[in-house]
């Protein structure tokens, strides 16, 4: 019989009010995925865990497995990586790759403890780095080939053959890249990838134990925006829904545009 509670690191990935004085905690670790776990009173300012499960904060937590939901018992905070709560651009990407996580994870799914390193070191790059766009899209290559579905970006999906230098195809719905000499075989809408974005996301899949290679990289907002475009696109189409947070980023660029 499973024990009755466990002690954990967890990440906060998410927060909501329940109830009159409890908050309901999305938690993501690294031995039993992701949970639901309610912080009994933790809105009240005397409660002892209210400043340990900040959202996004690792924290050394205590769960009590419910019936229907799990409670947090006891936290004590280990980072609260502070750059993400100084910083409103940091905050908007760390917000992306939790509901990411999110999305791709089912509660208590499998052990992860892959993820929950990815997802520590990706918090930590964006609450740190000057390009927080770049660690994610470093994060969505990465936490797609843990999740099965790696896009094919080095040879022609539909072929197999090598590819050219030059401008490509990206399909959706095929999961890779297309040549240009097989597009006319695939029915499915294509979206055109510019070589040197295609290089660039190349980069990023392959240094998976090395974001050192890829962390210093001085990418153009044009570059940017070409790669943004063909990943939110995939992982759309993946989900088959769009992501509240990719909406608040896009506001935010109205008044930052560099965001």
């Amino acid at each position: 019989m499973p024990p009755r509670q466990f002690r954990t690191q967890a990440i906060v990935l998410n927060r909501r009010d329940f109830g009159e004085a409890d908050r309901l905690l999305t938690l993501f670790t690294p031995a039993h995925g992701k949970i639901r776990a309610i912080a009994k009173g933790a809105r009240k300012p005397s409660a002892k865990v209210s400043g340990h499960v900040e959202l996004f904060a690792r924290s050394d937590c205590l769960i009590h497995k419910g019936r229907n939901l799990d409670i947090l018992t006891q936290a004590e905070l280990i980072e609260p990586y502070l750059g993400l709560r100084e910083d409103l651009r940091r905050g908007a990407y760390a917000n992306y790759v939790a509901e990411l996580l999110d999305r791709f994870t089912a509660d208590e799914e499998e052990a992860g403890g892959d993820l929950f390193t990815l997802l520590h070191q990706t918090l930590a790059r964006i609450a740190e780095t000057d390009d927080p766009r770049l660690a994610a899209r470093f994060f969505e290559l990465q936490l797609l080939d843990m999740a099965g579905f790696r896009p094919e970006l080095n040879e022609c999906v539909i072929s197999r053959e090598a590819l050219k230098p030059e401008p490509q195809w990206f399909s959706h719905e095929e999961g890779g890249v297309v040549s240009r000499a097989a597009a006319p075989l695939v029915s499915a809408r294509l979206v055109e990838i510019d070589f040197v974005t295609l290089k660039l996301l190349r980069h990023l899949q392959r240094s998976a134990d090395a974001y050192e290679r890829v962390g210093s990289l001085r990418i153009s907002p044009e570059q940017h925006s070409s790669a943004e475009r063909i990943m939110l696109g995939y992982i759309v189409h993946l989900l088959e829904r769009k992501l509240e947070s990719v909406d608040f980023i896009r506001r935010l660029r109205q008044f930052s545009p560099g965001a």
